[in-house]
């Protein structure tokens, strides 16, 4: 639910994770992995990496708390992503004529620590170039909530991503970032 207010938006971490090398390695990848579904226009796949309850946060203000009081540019459930996915990908959705080609570069990997919940807060940095009809360059600071599953991988429970320009002026976002 979009207005669940004890949904636990925060990024500071309230305790210190402890992973070994490999699974940082393995969170690097994740990440990795992430961007090149986007890149790819993977949408279903790249919709099967969240948890039930995640949500997709891009704040409109620099500092932005939470996405209850003040608009967002993106707040997204699992039932929003999956309305995007299908309306980008809908063959007469004239906004994608052409289709928009994105490359994520994604670096500065840091596991910061873990939450209330237990999931693993980790910071990043993106540089997105974007193409359709004309290039467009995004950036900024991307922390994901990352859960561990019981098969050793990861699933998002947050996404957050801060663009360094988010109270400038866009034509229309379309894909997720």
């Amino acid at each position: 639910m979009l207005l669940d207010r004890d949904f636990d938006v925060t990024t500071t971490p309230v305790a210190s994770a402890k992973l070994d090398a490999a699974a940082i390695r393995s969170i690097e990848n994740f990440l990795f992995d992430e961007a090149r579904l986007l890149d790819e226009r993977r949408f279903a796949e790249w919709l099967a990496l969240w948890t039930d309850g995640g949500r997709y946060w891009v704040p409109r203000f620099h500092g932005q708390a939470d996405p209850f009081e003040q608009i967002s540019l993106f707040w997204e459930d699992r039932m929003l992503r999956e309305t995007r996915q299908r309306r980008i990908e809908h063959a007469r959705n004239w906004s994608q004529q052409p289709v928009t080609r994105t490359t994520h570069l994604v670096g500065n990997v840091q596991v910061t620590g873990l939450d209330g919940g237990g999931r693993v807060i980790v910071r990043s940095n993106l540089q997105l170039s974007e193409w359709r009809l004309e290039l467009r360059q995004l950036s900024g600071q991307v922390h994901h909530k990352l859960e561990a599953t019981a098969e050793g991988g990861w699933r998002m429970h947050l996404k957050r991503v801060d663009l360094v320009n988010c109270d400038a002026v866009f034509g229309a976002l379309e894909v997720f970032i």
